[in-house]
């Protein structure tokens, strides 16, 4: 499978679990979705701090022989041409972290966290209100 079709592939595959769920649940997701991401922050937060070392992700772009599409015979008429096409990939490198200014991170992210969820109570009681299950 070539890094672009898998690329396709995936994106497809998220889009239709995203457009998953009953709409209770669709609903509460549309309603919590900062809360999610802080969710998210905190728990890489504390995997950086339990490792000791964070990552920095970068996406660089990659060059592959593939072949051209619309299909077409090669010169030689023996097969399809091939094209040098870029494709873009993601490398994690780990970086040193400071503790002390994780902790920091880590305790405001948890203040927000904690706004942020009863802020999500009553959108998640609606939710649950106008979309019974």
């Amino acid at each position: 499978m070539t890094m672009k079709l898998a690329t396709a592939t995936g994106l497809a595959l998220v889009l239709t679990l995203t457009a998953c769920g009953t709409p209770q649940e669709q609903c509460i997701r549309a309603n919590t979705k900062e809360l999610r991401q802080v969710d998210a922050l905190i728990a890489e937060t504390r995997a950086n701090l339990s490792r000791g070392y964070g990552y920095d992700e970068q996406t660089v772009t990659d060059w592959d022989w593939e072949p051209c599409f619309p299909s077409r015979p090669n010169v030689a008429g023996t097969g399809r041409d091939m094209c040098w096409e870029p494709y873009e990939r993601t490398v994690r490198k780990p970086v040193a972290i400071d503790p002390a200014a994780e902790n920091r991170k880590l305790a405001a992210l948890t203040a927000r966290r904690k706004v942020l969820a009863s802020q999500a109570a009553p959108a998640i009681a609606a939710c649950k209100a106008q979309y019974p299950e």
